[in-house]
């Protein structure tokens, strides 16, 4: 670590505790009696920022957000960041790291669960991604954010809302309804690396009752990698255009809302270099492209018994591709070789979904029904393949599921919910594999919620998450098509079975009674069993040779513990403080893997010990505002296969913003002191025919610098 990482992390570290300190003498100096009544803030014009109450909606009750250990960011935050993408933002989430191996880190890890990467094998999500409700797991580049009213992580598992996709948690993307706010937002700006973006917004009533919204962004940049061999400094470029086309009618009881997506994702993948350096060699520059259309439908009726229903549809295509030596012909002659490997995929996805929420003698009760179908076709074209490979996946889900909320007196409630899900599955592919299974899944929650005063409200929750079980593809095609004689021997690698997850969380919720001091504490501790890992092992041919084989296997049981804390506080009107911990305990708990290595007590992958940010944002004048903001987050394995580590990280972000009437213009920067750190490591294969193939490290570095320019416009 250098002379400034140092420094940096030692400053970060000083900070972070004077905040902590300052905000609990602060809080506890302010605490008031249960029956004091909360004290007026002063009228001040210059005042801009509010503690006002948030609420989160990817639950089945709006009041089950308090239940939650979530993070959420609104629009404000994704302006002072310059954001376009949900990457731009997660470093500032509490044991949520993000892995790319792609133009955008489009995996994400949740308390050190989640998947990392997706060749060949279909994936069994950890982590769900939402968009309105619409289920857009795995497609994790069409979380762009023009036009996102607030995202919102929820950690742990969400098995009662989602089932098998959300084992360690959920992301949601709330989109700004077509009636929330009428008018007009243009946005423009223009940043290094050749960034420059141009969006609208607009929405409108027609009537008392009708309201439409459309919005489209359009963003691009050159990458941050140089191609000196063909001497490009676009192989890596970012082409994302994402919109959307939004209505709603209300009347009475009644809300219906109706909503059409269209996103297009064109970028290039040029992103490792055999020099570990941002000037790659590559003669054949990948691609990393998604078109996304879907739509939703949304009825409900607020009654007695309120009734809501969701119908809604995504078709997804999806190109990967990559050269995979990373070099270009005549590097090496006589060791070197040429290889070309594309991934295609298409997936389309539809689901309903419809709740009752009422209440009765024992309480507030949600009960719902749920079905979704997913059809995944898939091609790959490979220079080692004589003929593409191609692949198909039907997934059918159907689910039932409730929660009921009972009062214990004036100041407790407990809470009891559930998930039982039918996964029927049918897997079929070109090298003759065709498996059909079922599976019969179940999660749940439970707990107590403690509200001790209006101030303090304490939480004591059970929950339990799964992910679906699948088949290992390329082990199934490897035997059969190498007639290996034993073939029996392998049957029961054939199939790898669903994955559990328990998990018990404290949580503690405090304000002041002024609403200038928030806090959110969680701590929670996690047992995975039979926990899906990638394995692999040698099966023999009969010419006698060996081919190398990946599978997945339920091998390894593991802990995951830790806590998270985020604050908000107000020392003054023109004044707020932002801060945010995570720590995180993640073992394996037992893992031997194939070749018999013995990983027991090995830290998981995408897990750091440690994360914090620390977010100041001043305002000293009415048409005037400053943001400066640290994050920090600990070295951690790549993969439970190497022992390749991401360096710890320390990232400066800032903004500068002017405001006059409707107009807005915003300087702002990323990783602002230009700190090299990696999104993506490999350590198990030499790529290099320079250096005969060698054993290394390779690296994919995340951002460097980035600042720009914006003006934005908001009609009132």
């Amino acid at each position: 670590m250098s002379l400034t990482q140092r420094c940096t992390k030692k400053l970060f570290q000083l900070g972070l505790m004077s905040v902590l300190l300052l905000a609990a003498a602060s809080g506890l100096a302010q605490t008031a009696p249960t029956n004091s009544p909360p004290a007026d803030r002063p009228e001040d014009p210059s005042v801009k920022f509010d503690l006002e109450e948030t609420v989160v909606t990817a639950v089945l009750r709006e009041d089950h957000g308090d239940l939650q250990s979530v993070t959420l960011f609104s629009t404000e935050a994704i302006l002072s960041r310059g954001a376009q993408h949900l990457e731009d933002l997660l470093s500032a989430a509490p044991n949520v790291t993000t892995n790319s191996g792609a133009s955008r880190n489009r995996f994400v890890q949740i308390r050190g669960i989640g998947e990392r990467s997706q060749f060949v094998e279909p994936i069994n999500p950890s982590i769900a991604m939402l968009v309105d409700g619409i289920d857009l797991t795995g497609q994790g580049a069409a979380a762009t954010l023009w036009d996102i009213n607030q995202v919102e992580i929820l950690r742990g598992p969400q098995g009662t809302l989602m089932g098998a996709n959300a084992l360690a948690g959920l992301i949601n993307l709330r989109t700004t309804a077509a009636d929330e706010k009428p008018g007009i937002v243009l946005s423009a700006g223009v940043e290094n690396y050749g960034g420059r973006h141009f969006a609208l917004a607009a929405g409108k009533r027609l009537s008392d009752e009708i309201a439409l919204r459309f919005s489209v962004n359009q963003y691009n940049n050159d990458g941050y990698n140089n191609n000196t061999w063909l001497g490009r400094e676009d192989t890596n470029a970012r082409d994302e255009l994402s919109s959307r086309l939004a209505g709603s009618w209300q009347r009475g009881q009644h809300r219906v809302e109706a909503t059409y997506y269209y996103i297009d994702v064109d970028n290039g993948y040029d992103g490792f270099s055999l020099d570990n350096t941002r000037d790659t060699l590559s003669d054949e520059p990948g691609k990393d492209t998604l078109k996304t259309n879907a739509g939703r439908l949304y009825w409900q009726r607020e009654a007695e018994i309120t009734f809501t229903a969701q119908l809604s549809q995504a078709n997804t295509k999806t190109l990967y591709s990559y050269d995979e030596d990373w070099a270009f012909v005549g590097i090496a002659p006589g060791w070197e070789y040429s290889s070309f490997d594309q991934y295609e995929r298409e997936k389309q996805m539809r689901s309903v979904e419809a709740r009752l929420n009422g209440e009765s003698i024992a309480g507030l009760w949600v009960a719902g029904l749920y079905w979704r179908q997913e059809e995944e076709s898939f091609e790959r074209v490979y220079t080692y393949l004589d003929n593409p490979f191609n692949s198909r996946l039907d997934i059918d889900t159907a689910a039932i599921f409730g929660q009921l909320d009972v009062p214990i007196g004036d100041h407790v409630m407990a809470y009891v919910g559930g998930r039982y899900e039918q996964r029927s599955s049918a897997y079929s592919d070109s090298a003759l594999v065709n498996d059909d299974f079922d599976e019969h899944l179940w999660s749940g929650r439970g707990g107590v919620e403690w509200r001790m005063t209006p101030q303090h409200r304490f939480n004591l929750g059970f929950s339990r998450g799964v992910r679906g079980g699948g088949v290992n593809a390329s082990l199934l095609a490897s035997v059969e098509l190498n007639e290996t004689p034993d073939v029996g021997a392998w049957n029961a690698f054939y199939r790898f079975e669903a994955e559990a997850l328990n998990s018990v969380e404290l949580g503690w919720r405090w304000q002041t009674p002024d609403d200038t001091f928030t806090s959110q504490l969680t701590l929670f501790a996690m047992e995975r069993s039979d926990q899906q890992v990638k394995q692999s092992l040698t099966l023999p041919r009969a010419d006698g040779s060996t081919a190398f084989i990946e599978y997945n296997d339920n091998a390894a049981s593991g802990e995951n513990n830790g806590f998270e804390w985020q604050a908000r506080w107000l020392p003054m009107p023109v004044l707020q403080v932002q801060a945010a911990v995570g720590y995180l305990n993640a073992d394996y708990k037992r893992y031997v893997t194939a070749t018999g290595e013995d990983l027991s007590g090995r830290a998981q992958p995408q897990a750091p010990d440690f994360m914090g940010s620390v977010k100041v944002e001043w305002q000293p004048l009415p048409w005037l505002n400053t943001t400066l903001e640290l994050t920090h987050m600990d070295n951690f394995y790549f993969s439970d296969r190497h022992d390749t580590e991401s360096a710890s990280r320390q990232l400066l972000n800032g903004s500068i913003e002017w405001r006059k009437d409707q107009w807005r213009v915003s300087l702002w920067g990323r990783n602002l002191l230009d700190e090299q750190y990696t999104v993506r490591g490999f350590g198990s294969f030499g790529n290099d025919p320079r250096k005969e193939y060698a054993l290394e490290p390779y690296y994919q570095f995340g951002e460097p610098r980035v600042f720009g320019l914006s003006l934005r416009y908001e009609s009132r």
